[in-house]
């Protein structure tokens, strides 16, 4: 009786889910990139923002993607890449990825954000990250140590390259399984950003369980 009566629900949803898929179309709410752009982990939905700490949009943005990122399931797998559109983003992009690798971004991504768009801080250098990331209780040391490491450099490439790849010429901006493209424009803004991702990853899930 209980599969039954979770078949016909599956039925009367089924129309519902379509229905609501029509109003995110390729083309007008997000864009399909002309080349697909390989994912880390090929058994998940790869999800990737763009940012950069410099731009005021990603950090309105970031509340609305934390809350998003709590909630994901766990068959997305949610990346960032701080991108470079001017010398002066690079080093708190190094600074991303120096964090990133010694895994103290809850200590530092929103707190970065918080000083750049709140308290107004510049940082121009290694030497005022450093300063800033050792208040937060980060390790100075090893911070020094990573920030022109190889590995951060390699990541910065790498970044650089996802970038470019992606098409991306602003941000915020979110990438969906290497295949399309979001931005607030395409989406109606960006308290809708998360609607269409949220569209896409489900679009992606079944196209696997094909």
């Amino acid at each position: 009786m209980l599969n039954k009566m979770m078949l016909f629900g599956l039925a009367v949803m089924m129309p519902l889910t379509l229905q609501a898929a029509d109003k995110f179309e390729a083309g007008k709410h997000y864009q399909v990139l002309d080349s697909a752009v390989r994912t880390s982990d090929a058994s998940k939905v790869e999800v990737v923002e763009l940012f950069g700490y410099p731009c005021p949009h990603c950090n309105s943005f970031e509340p609305a993607l934390e809350s998003w990122q709590e909630k994901a399931a766990a068959d997305v797998d949610f990346k960032r890449i701080p991108v470079v559109f001017g010398r002066s983003w690079e080093p708190m992009a190094r600074a991303y990825y120096t964090s990133e690798l010694m895994k103290t971004l809850d200590k530092t991504h929103r707190a970065t954000f918080n000083a750049v768009h709140v308290e107004r801080r510049r940082f121009r250098n290694q030497d005022d990250l450093v300063e800033f990331y050792g208040n937060l209780g980060v390790d100075t040391g090893k911070f020094n140590k990573y920030f022109n490491s190889f590995a951060v450099s390699s990541k910065l490439k790498l970044g650089d390259s996802k970038v470019r790849s992606y098409g991306i010429e602003g941000v915020p901006a979110m990438v969906v399984n290497g295949k399309y493209r979001i931005t607030g424009h395409s989406a109606g803004g960006q308290n809708k950003m998360l609607d269409v991702v949220n569209f896409l990853v489900e679009k992606e899930r079944q196209a696997a369980a094909q």
